[in-house]
């Protein structure tokens, strides 16, 4: 999969769509460059662009986008409730796939510099690529802002990292970096801008101040009020998902309302949001109340209806998840084919594909036959007493056919590396060198692929097991087909993973590698067996 860099500038515009459109414009026509969403706050008077490309591609977006946005927009005359210090106030680059951070510290220097030497504007580093410790933050850069300028750039701790020290006042001043996915994430209250910021203040890590840190850690926020929807908001930003979740932040948020007795109507996702963020909410709620839920969409519409994220406007996970705006070229792959036509591929003459992917499709069929008895017993009024055990034993079926017919695609591209290493040039003693530590590390990928298939059915053997024991008689046939796909699909895996150890020089590798698959393949045998005597001694 290609690499791709995230793009976020956010300008200081939020009402005049012909500004906002002639930027948009700016970054859709910029070759490399996917323009994913354009989020316009009248009250903040700012635009968030959201876009993807390549790292070279994206940097020559946000500059097209500057280049228009200093002839559209003038800051002198600029108000609105969030803070700001530019026309383009900051232009975060954040790593989506097949990219590290440190390549997008590049993205935000290359960027920095160009905007700074073409317009003759002040730019600042922040967040991963900051130069200063005390730059790391962009709230900290930003105080003041733009008003604070002419004062700031006389000041030698405020010299800017890119451009001259010159208050510019149509631009003013650009931050740019490179962070972590950042979710925009308010909450909406029926109250005062004051109120919301009291409790803003009480749940960012900020606080209000050194002696009185806030709450949650990872967490920006405000209090302001959109006159647009009449509403109060607590905006906050997270700048990790992952140390502090949306869920988190709401309830929260709306545990300080309740104190104060205001009331909480909804909440709202500024921009894109990634997959897991929602996901992980899901969870949350989904173990608050003991619920079963095993579809992905199924968990995005519990959490849209538990945080109320279509109170202001109608929330499609097809327009507002990024996963779903970025196509990765799955959609084109293997196991997005008909059957028919997958099967006319393997049987063509060709060695991709081959026993690898057929491996990971017997065993994801395999999966999605316990996921099927699972889902044939649970619910019924006759298997009521089965329930909390199929609670349990259903969802590893339900990830594991998931998780195994992507490798139907991964099993088939598993050899990339190694024969890119094969292309590396070879003339000197360097490059023999190189190249052979580069084929043994696309070997070891290779081995991966098939290795991980076995070690997934692995741990399905148990819930197999328990579905042969409680399992919707009438599918008997499904587990006994169920077991041998499964059975069949670990020798597949390991016939693959033996042939390629064979090219190996690490032997402490080769033999761990061997040591786990045999067994691997000793308990399918044992445990393929099992599953078919205990429903044979089954009556009912």
């Amino acid at each position: 999969m290609s690499a791709l860099v995230e793009c976020v500038p956010n300008f200081s515009e939020g009402n005049n769509q012909e500004v906002i459109n002639e930027i948009a414009k700016a970054i859709s026509q910029t070759g490399g460059c996917k323009l994913l969403d354009v989020d316009a706050g009248p009250s903040t008077n700012r635009t968030v662009y959201t876009f993807v490309g390549s790292p070279a591609a994206v940097v020559e977006g946000a500059l097209n986008a500057a280049r228009t946005a200093s002839q559209l927009i003038n800051m002198e005359n600029h108000k609105g409730e969030h803070p700001r210090m530019g026309a383009l106030d900051v232009c975060p680059f954040i790593p989506v796939r097949n990219v590290t951070m440190a390549d997008c510290v590049h993205c935000a220097n290359l960027f920095g510099k160009h905007l700074a030497d073409e317009l003759r504007v002040p730019v600042y580093l922040y967040g991963e690529a900051a130069l200063k410790e005390s730059r790391r933050s962009l709230p900290a850069i930003r105080t003041g802002e733009y008003e604070a300028l002419p004062k700031k750039l006389r000041e030698a701790e405020w010299t800017p990292d890119f451009g001259p020290a010159n208050f510019v006042p149509r631009w003013g001043a650009t931050v740019t970096g490179a962070r972590k996915f950042l979710i925009a994430y308010n909450v909406n209250l029926l109250c005062t801008k004051e109120l919301a910021h009291r409790i803003a203040l009480n749940i960012r890590e900020q606080g209000r101040g050194k002696d009185q840190p806030g709450r949650l850690k990872q967490v920006q926020g405000m209090g302001w009020y959109l006159e647009e929807e009449n509403i109060a908001q607590v905006s906050t930003n997270l700048l990790d998902f992952e140390t502090t979740p949306l869920h988190t932040v709401y309830e929260e948020v709306c545990r300080d309302a309740r104190d104060l007795n205001l009331p909480v109507v909804g909440s709202q996702l500024v921009g894109l949001v990634p997959k897991k963020a929602i996901l992980d909410a899901a969870e949350f709620y989904i173990n608050q109340k003991n619920l079963f839920i095993l579809e992905e969409d199924h968990k995005i519409r519990l959490v849209v209806s538990r945080l109320g994220l279509d109170s202001l406007c109608p929330f499609n996970p097809k327009e507002r998840i990024i996963e779903e705006m970025v196509q990765d070229g799955s959609e084109s792959g293997l196991a997005s084919l008909p059957l028919h036509n997958l099967v006319q591929k393997v049987g063509s003459r060709s060695a991709a594909p081959g026993g690898g992917s057929v491996s990971a499709a017997m065993s994801s069929l395999g999966a999605a036959l316990g996921c099927m008895v699972g889902l044939m017993t649970y619910g019924k009024r006759q298997f009521e007493e089965l329930d909390p055990i199929m609670r349990q034993i259903i969802p590893p079926f339900h990830r594991a056919m998931n998780e195994l017919v992507a490798m139907v695609d991964e099993d088939s591209t598993a050899f990339s590396s190694y024969m890119e290493a094969m292309r590396l040039p070879k003339t000197t003693p360097e490059e023999k060198e190189r190249r052979t530590a580069a084929m043994q590390l696309g070997l070891k990928k290779a081995v991966g692929v098939p290795f991980s298939l076995a070690e997934k059915v692995n741990s399905l053997w148990p819930s197999l097991k328990e579905m042969a024991r409680h399992g919707n008689l009438a599918c008997k046939s499904d587990i006994q087909v169920a077991a041998k796909a499964l059975e069949a699909g670990v020798f597949g895996a390991y016939f693959n993973v033996i042939t390629n150890l064979k090219e190996i020089t690490d032997e402490g590798f080769n033999q761990q590698v061997q040591m786990k698959v045999s067994r691997f393949v000793e308990e399918a045998k044992e445990s393929a067996a099992l599953v078919l005597e205990l429903l044979e001694e089954r009556t009912q």
